[in-house]
């Protein structure tokens, strides 16, 4: 006996939920580095009208002042905080089987209510279930952690993500409803184009830029292939041949250390990540300042992926349409990238010489 439309609906909605919702980091660490520690570090957000919101406070509006005997003092109201607004987007992926595809896998369609699916159909299904919704999951993936890196500007239906929070330049432009160019405050460090020769040197100053305010330093670094590269070079030919950068693990600079991103390079004990995706968005944009060449100094906790809660990886069946005789299954998402402190994080690009 065949399948019915329900039983089948059954399965494949089983199916999207294992997929999606139980293996969603193990197949990507070592590929996707930002996808796997935004997705690994979210934090979901009640829902609103239009906004994820972050509340910020941007000076302490203070009243000091001095006085000596009966002098007067006065008082003023503090005015000490802001709110970063952030919009959400919505984000789908799916596929489609028509009956034709079915039968020719060997899996047979009916109306009837009573159907019964031989043992055969079942395997049949089974297998060709997963090879969709392996690639469903591997799509969904794909397409949202190139939008992380992006800077919103490829899609008005996407949001922007880290070359908008932690921008190239980034004394211009609104970054979650705050106008950059006016708060000084909101504003990532930048080095651009820096030589081998003063790589180390401008890594010591992007690293006290980025604890000046709050005192808590980075524990990301997030690299393209041209600054690892960059940075080995800068290490070795250090003054002192004995140089050694040391992260938590022990592990010591070495050409040959380093297991898929892991670079086994160390900055301050924290270890450099390759992101292979970068030179996918430089294939792709052709952007003016080139992925490969940057190092993201990124503090997780001013950071943020924020899905609407219930809205994360949401595993979607819609009905058969009438005048088609295909089965559709889909995933959706609700998010939000944000940061509540740009000053917590720094860009740096190479020259490569």
């Amino acid at each position: 006996m065949p399948f019915n439309a329900e039983q089948l609906a059954y399965g494949g909605r089983a199916a999207i939920d294992f997929y999606l919702k139980n293996d969603p980091i193990d197949q990507v660490n070592t590929a996707r580095p930002l996808y796997s520690k935004l997705v690994a570090g979210k934090k979901e957000y009640g829902g609103g009208l239009q906004y994820v919101v972050e509340q910020l406070r941007e000076s302490n509006d203070s009243n000091f002042q001095g006085y000596f005997g009966d002098s007067q003092v006065t008082y003023n109201r503090k005015r000490t905080l802001n709110q970063a607004k952030y919009e959400w987007g919505s984000f789908h992926d799916g596929f489609g089987l028509n009956e034709d595809e079915l039968t020719q896998n060997g899996i047979v369609m009916t109306d009837e209510r009573n159907a019964s699916p031989t043992k055969a159909e079942r395997v049949q299904l089974t297998n060709l279930i997963k090879e969709n919704m392996e690639t469903l999951r591997l799509g969904f993936q794909e397409g949202m952690d190139k939008m992380l890196h992006r800077d919103g500007t490829q899609s008005t239906n996407e949001i922007a993500g880290l070359d908008h929070l932690i921008a190239v330049d980034p004394t211009t432009g609104t970054v979650g409803g705050i106008d950059a160019s006016a708060k000084t405050f909101w504003r990532n460090y930048v080095s651009l184009n820096i030589s081998i020769a003063n790589l180390l040197a401008e890594m010591e100053t992007a690293w006290r830029a980025c604890i000046r305010y709050g005192g808590e330093s980075p524990d990301f670094i997030l690299c393209g292939a041209t600054f690892i590269d960059a940075y080995r070079s800068a290490c070795t030919s250090a003054i002192s041949r004995e140089k050694v950068v040391t992260g938590s693990s022990g592990t010591n600079l070495d050409g040959s250390v380093g297991n898929g991103v892991s670079t086994g390079l160390y900055f301050k004990g924290v270890e450099l990540i390759w992101d292979p995706v970068f030179d996918v968005l430089d294939t792709e944009d052709s952007p003016t300042q080139e992925w490969a060449s940057r190092c993201y100094f990124i503090n997780t906790k001013y950071i943020k992926l924020r899905p609407i809660k219930g809205h994360w990886l949401v595993p979607r069946k819609p009905p058969r349409v009438y005048d088609r005789y295909v089965q559709y299954w889909a995933t959706t998402a609700k998010a939000a990238l944000t940061t509540s402190k740009r000053r917590a994080h720094a860009l740096l690009t190479v020259t490569g010489s």
